[in-house]
């Protein structure tokens, strides 16, 4: 799935001379926590956060916001002297993973979404890449995530899928997930049924080991090297 059916098209947005203080209340007015800056032909010019403008917000504000000398002092300060110059962006042709693995590795909370001239053409938040996680994986709809060791070779997944589809249980998804003996892998198949007693007990006498999913991801996660 690409970003550009996720991503929020209808980008709240502030130019260079936005004050502080406006950009605070369009934050608070829409529950956000970004502000691309744009410039007057739509590129891109840098991003405001709300961790921005706390960086750039005195001490006494949390305590003095209304006072009219605090808002005059923030009334001047603008959104050029604090926003970041040089944010991380993406393309709308980048693919859901590639926005997770970037989260991840940049450390922020959206990605401005830009096109070939830079022009902004909306924003992809960690809220918007969730939603669309939980679309794909199909975990919107009640059932009951199973966790099965098997050997980490060719057909295994085949096996477990035609074991399911035999009980004629539907899928949600299925994650297949590296596992600290390197022999190994988890698989994690999410099925739109509550009532996997059976196909648990199919599992097993076909020799497959079962997980507790959140046991392995609390205590099994593979270190890193």
């Amino acid at each position: 799935m690409f970003i550009d059916k996720s991503m929020t098209r209808r980008v709240v947005t502030i130019s260079r001379d936005t004050s502080l203080l406006d950009a605070k209340a369009l934050m608070d007015e829409h529950h956000i926590r970004h502000l691309p800056v744009i410039e007057a032909d739509g590129t891109l010019a840098g991003i405001v956060t709300d961790r921005d403008i706390r960086s750039a917000t005195p001490s006494i504000v949390a305590d003095d916001f209304d006072s009219a000398t605090v808002r005059e002092k923030l009334g001047q300060i603008r959104a050029e002297k604090i926003m970041s110059k040089n944010p991380t962006t993406v393309s709308p042709t980048y693919t859901i993973q590639d926005a997770l693995l970037l989260i991840q590795e940049a450390r922020v909370g959206a990605f401005p979404v830009v096109d070939k001239d830079r022009k902004l053409v909306g924003i992809i938040s960690i809220r918007d890449l969730l939603r669309a996680f939980v679309n794909v994986m199909g975990i919107g709809e009640p059932g009951t995530l199973l966790g099965i060791l098997v050997e980490d070779k060719v057909g295994q997944l085949k096996r477990i899928v035609d074991a399911i589809t035999e009980e004629n249980i539907s899928f949600g998804s299925v994650l297949v997930a590296r596992y600290w003996d390197e022999s190994k892998r988890a698989v994690f198949p999410y099925l739109l049924t509550n009532n996997v007693v059976r196909i648990k007990r199919k599992l097993t006498n076909m020799g497959y080991t079962l997980l507790d999913p959140m046991e392995w991801y609390l205590d099994r996660l593979p270190k890193n090297e």
